[in-house]
């Protein structure tokens, strides 16, 4: 079968059951539930959250070639029947209790879609529960929440995927390959950014289970439904909220705003591609330009990493009240790639040599099938539950996501620029 071409993040969701899923032998590090059986058996999956984009992940996992969703959970009942139905499996448990999942012996792997600051507690839980494990992005809303995830995770045999979907792209991969071969000279710039002007009345986060709904549902009924102590968990105990519950990106409590929202998607290609880690400094401003309801998350963020070693500038641009379009460029001394699009969007790009390299022999850009296609990010880590391997956006490049974001955040926060302490593994 072929693998899903290239594809951005809800398109890969779509094209889910297209993909190729490598059947090779679980080795001997495998958990027992996958290692009891044979190699090709049938991975067993539960879904934890299934809002906006749990719902679409649900539709992606149920897609895909020897894999079946077995369990979902959610706290608010409409969320649950959304999972019930996705799931595709007529015998599929629904339940209340994300642990109850996780206690369930039939459960193999899942995949963790919540709001933020649900994050950390459930891998953690999930990694004493012997299940392999996909949690959407931002990793962690907090460095010391990052700092137990990645330990508990590496400590196990669990397989890990965060989920930046960029990865997936062959073009990407194309030009990974390329840059390593020095084709750009020294890279000095890269310009990343994330524009997106919706209509006043409907400002961006604001919607209602989904990208595209702004009819507001009934909050009384609401609340019928929904376990708001649950939902909220370790997040502050406050009264129930209905725009906290359905525009938690809008709340520190819950997310980090544009920080682990957006900008995490830009740089996590970046490293993906430039393989740099972590930044030396940052500088950040952010702002509520337009967007002035009570959110308190800016609408407008630019940010400035530095990287010393290799004297390297990664720049991040990005407005809520602007179409403006900046797709992610590699400047080298040499020449510029430049991509067609941002980060999970990319599908080609072009390499424009600089004037006194016009005559080098660089190619002209992405050359279609001179790279295998790639597997989509979530077959990727589906393939690496049967072979026990390592999916392209591990513990290790979460955590390399996870503090470059969060320097923006304190950055902006802070009022100032702030360092990277390698030692310590700090932002100072």
């Amino acid at each position: 079968m072929n693998a899903a071409a290239i594809l951005n993040r809800r398109q890969f969701l779509r094209t889910t059951g297209r993909a190729a899923t490598t059947l090779a032998a679980a080795s001997n590090l495998a958990p027992a539930v996958l290692s009891a059986g044979s190699p090709g058996r049938t991975i067993h999956v539960g879904c934890i959250g299934i809002g906006t984009r749990g719902g679409d992940l649900t539709n992606g996992v149920a897609a895909a070639p020897g894999v079946r969703v077995v369990a979902i959970s959610d706290v608010y009942g409409p969320h649950r029947q959304k999972g019930i139905e996705r799931s595709r499996n007529p015998g599929v448990k629904a339940y209340v209790d994300y642990r109850e999942l996780l206690a369930d012996p039939n459960v193999d792997a899942v995949v963790i879609a919540t709001p933020d600051h649900w994050h950390c507690q459930m891998v953690l839980d999930a990694v004493k529960a012997g299940k392999d494990i996909y949690c959407e992005k931002g990793f962690s809303r907090t460095l010391a929440e990052a700092k137990l995830m990645r330990d508990a995770l590496k400590k196990s045999n669990v397989v890990f995927q965060l989920g930046h979907q960029a990865r997936q792209a062959t073009c990407a991969l194309q030009a990974r390959e390329l840059i390593a071969r020095g084709m750009l000279g020294p890279i000095t710039l890269v310009r990343t950014g994330r524009f997106k002007s919706l209509q006043p009345e409907h400002p961006n986060w604001r919607w209602y289970g989904y990208y595209d709904r702004w009819n507001r549902p009934d909050p009384a009924e609401v609340l019928k439904d929904l376990n708001w102590d649950r939902w909220l968990g370790p997040a502050p105990k406050i009264p129930w909220n209905e725009r906290h519950f359905w525009h938690w990106r809008c709340y520190y409590a819950y997310g980090t705003g544009y920080a682990g929202d957006l900008l995490s998607h830009e740089m996590d290609f970046v490293q993906y591609l430039l393989g740099h880690g972590i930044p030396d400094t940052c500088n950040c401003s952010g702002l509520v330009a337009l967007l002035r309801d009570d959110r308190e998350v800016p609408d407008t963020w630019v940010a400035t990493y530095q990287f010393e070693k290799p004297g390297r500038t990664v720049t991040f641009a990005g407005s809520m009240n602007a179409n403006d379009h900046q797709p992610v460029t590699i400047c080298g001394r040499d020449a510029t790639l430049r991509f067609d699009n941002i980060a999970h969007d990319v599908s080609t790009f072009e390499i424009i040599p600089a004037g006194h390299h016009r005559n080098a022999g660089l190619p002209k850009g992405y050359e279609r099938g001179k790279t295998p296609i790639q597997p989509n990010h979530l077959v990727d880590w589906l393939n690496c539950i049967r072979t026990r391997s390592t999916p392209k956006c591990s513990s290790d490049e979460a955590f390399v996501e996870t503090a470059t974001f969060l320097m923006s955040l304190k950055a902006q926060q802070n009022q100032r620029m702030v360092r990277w302490d390698a030692v310590r593994e700090e932002i100072v």
